[in-house]
């Protein structure tokens, strides 16, 4: 007998959302499980320590590559199909960077994993907004987000660890192995889905993600304040390692590593920055968030003075951030629902290009001004978003969630 529950009543099933961000966390390891292995890549491709880099730079171009033109297709394929097709060719391509004997055939597996890596992750999250009811849609992206957090901060940890056991071909071994596991619960789990979008060429598909961004005015401004809070979150971990690897700490890159766990706690919390949105409490959240991402800069500063005030720094960063991140993926995916894929595509563009910035403006500003300058620049960055995001409130079209006061 089918349900005479009310679509605003329904919640989606607690198994499901673990679903979501458990093989959104998966997804996105695979991405980052190079970072620490470059040292062991170079000295078994007889690549040189200053051109070691290019394997993560082939691994991003993946991600972008993925934005464009992959991630997309989620609006026009039934969902469950995609998922399970990128699947495949996400574990065959840890598979061939696991056996990889040329640096040729490496960079090309890492490109692939990058790809396939970012388009199931930037998948899940638009397949779990548009599988969620409206009424909350916030609470399962958040959750989501979530998963994608762990796996970000988890995977530098275990890659390292397994690496330790089993060499740096042992770690796509086994992530092969685990996407074989995650493959089967997606089979069982995922409900079936049909695109929501009318039917149209590929081109046209991704003329209209640029079209999005011409048009859709929630896109355009929490775009803007995502590449903006992106651009201080590069600032920050791209810089870093350099006061921390130098006197008088001198900690191995491990260790400096291991501070993107202190953030986990943060990060996670800001989830339920998803729940706010789904109260229309958005806007509320956004601008709190935003003085706690300019504030966190304060207690960075002290970086020199004590370690405790690195930790603080690095939780209200996390925080703040994430709560931005998750809110802003919840008004986007309001705005119009029958999008959902290309709207995280074209979203992840901003994040992209902010993320680049950060990181050229952190080294050169750490090699002219030093960490202080750095905290300064991280600070102004965060500073303007606040101004921003003050500045459009009016501008932001009445349909779109959480604009409550």
């Amino acid at each position: 007998m089918p349900s005479t529950m009310p679509d605003s009543a329904r919640r989606m099933p607690r198994a499901l959302v673990a679903v979501f961000a458990c093989a959104a966390g998966l997804s996105v390891a695979n991405v980052y499980y190079a970072q620490p292995l470059l040292d062991a890549l170079a000295s078994d491709f007889g690549i040189s320590q200053g051109a070691a880099g290019g394997v993560m730079t082939a691994t991003q171009l993946g991600c972008a590559l993925a934005l464009l033109f992959l991630v997309p297709l989620g609006d026009q394929w039934e969902r469950r199909r995609l998922m399970l097709v990128q699947w495949g060719v996400l574990t065959v391509s840890l598979l061939a960077v696991s056996v990889s004997t040329s640096a040729v055939a490496l960079l090309a597996g890492m490109a692939l994993v990058g790809m396939l890596g970012t388009a199931m992750t930037q998948g899940l999250i638009a397949y779990a907004s548009s599988a969620a009811g409206e009424h909350e849609r916030g609470r399962v992206v958040g959750a989501t987000q979530g998963g994608v957090v762990v796996g970000l901060l988890l995977a530098r940890v275990m890659s390292g660890a397994i690496a330790d056991i089993a060499g740096w071909r042992g770690v796509y071994l086994a992530s092969a192995l685990a996407m074989l596991g995650l493959g089967v619960v997606l089979w069982r789990a995922l409900p079936h889905q049909a695109a929501r979008g009318a039917r149209q060429r590929y081109a046209a598909l991704l003329r209209s993600m640029f079209g999005l961004l011409r048009e859709e005015r929630t896109l355009q401004i929490r775009g803007t304040l995502a590449l903006l809070m992106f651009m201080a979150f590069s600032i920050f971990w791209s810089a870093l390692v350099l006061p921390l690897s130098a006197a008088p700490f001198h900690f191995s890159h491990a260790t400096v590593g291991a501070f993107g766990l202190v953030g986990a706690a943060g990060a996670l919390a800001a989830a339920r920055a998803g729940r706010w949105a789904d109260r229309g409490w958005a806007q509320r959240t956004t601008g709190v968030s935003l003085v706690l991402l300019t504030l966190s800069w304060l207690p960075l500063a002290g970086l020199h003075a004590s370690l405790v005030w690195l930790v603080v720094g690095v939780l209200l960063l996390d925080l703040a951030g994430q709560a931005i991140h998750v809110t802003n993926q919840s008004l986007i995916f309001a705005a119009r629902s029958d999008a959902p894929s290309r709207l995280v595509g074209a979203y992840m563009l901003f994040y992209a290009t902010g993320s680049g910035v950060g990181a050229v403006a952190a080294t050169a500003t750490y090699a002219a001004h030093g960490w202080l300058g750095v905290c300064l620049l991280g600070a102004g960055v965060s500073a303007i978003a606040l101004v921003f995001w003050g500045a459009t409130l009016r501008a932001m079209p009445s349909t779109s969630a959480g604009l409550r006061a």
